[in-house]
């Protein structure tokens, strides 16, 4: 694999893609959260293995335009998404509780029995992501993270977009960069409307 590492860095991220559902599927699932980044993804995905696996953790406290966002995607991709159920209703909602405890055990489930995943991380996100490889080791789960986006620029995304008439998130044309949980998202270039005001750029699932 660690041929496989080096090579892919100067590869497409189709081929990359290609390599991964080639090498993993079918233990293999892709991260959706339904922003532009998936937006590519999925129709890229569709086109190597339509039958490729794709889950989402439900916080339970989403944007309504996330939901609508979901079925656009489920019609157009014709794709069922698997849900992870990350909302706790016997306890109130809280930021520490949901990103420090619910999304990451709901990704464990996610990971269960798979051995690569695909996520939606690009280097140009923040510095948490600037190291990104576009296939890695995640050693703390025991599987391979697979980034096909992770040179990938908003330009980039915003073309590929644009070519393929894709449905996208409508809160992005209202200027969050990023999409998270509607109580602790707002606007801003970035990762920089995540957990604003706070010291905080990731939930956890992404170290």
């Amino acid at each position: 694999m660690t041929a496989a590492v080096t090579e892919l860095e100067s590869a497409s991220a189709q081929e990359v893609l290609a390599y991964a559902v080639e090498r993993f599927h079918p233990r293999l699932t892709t991260a959706c959260s339904f922003q532009k980044e998936e937006s590519v993804l999925l129709h890229m995905l569709a086109g190597i293995e339509p039958a490729a696996r794709v889950f989402t953790i439900d916080t339970g406290v989403l944007f309504a335009e996330t939901l609508a966002t979901w079925k656009r995607f489920e019609q157009r991709y014709g794709v069922q998404v698997e849900v992870l159920d990350a909302h706790s209703p016997d306890k109130p909602w809280t930021a520490a509780h949901c990103c420090g405890e619910a999304k990451v055990d709901a990704l464990q489930r996610a990971l269960a029995g798979v051995d690569a995943w695909v996520t939606g991380v690009r280097r140009e996100q923040g510095p948490t992501r600037a190291d990104a490889a576009k296939l890695e080791r995640d050693e703390a789960r025991g599987v391979w993270k697979v980034n096909p986006l992770a040179d990938w620029t908003e330009r980039d995304l915003w073309r590929y977009i644009n070519e393929h008439d894709l449905p996208y998130h409508p809160l992005h044309d209202r200027g969050y960069a990023s999409i998270g949980c509607a109580p602790c998202t707002q606007p801003g270039e970035g990762r920089e409307g995540r957990w604003a005001g706070e010291h905080k750029t990731e939930c956890g699932i992404h170290k």
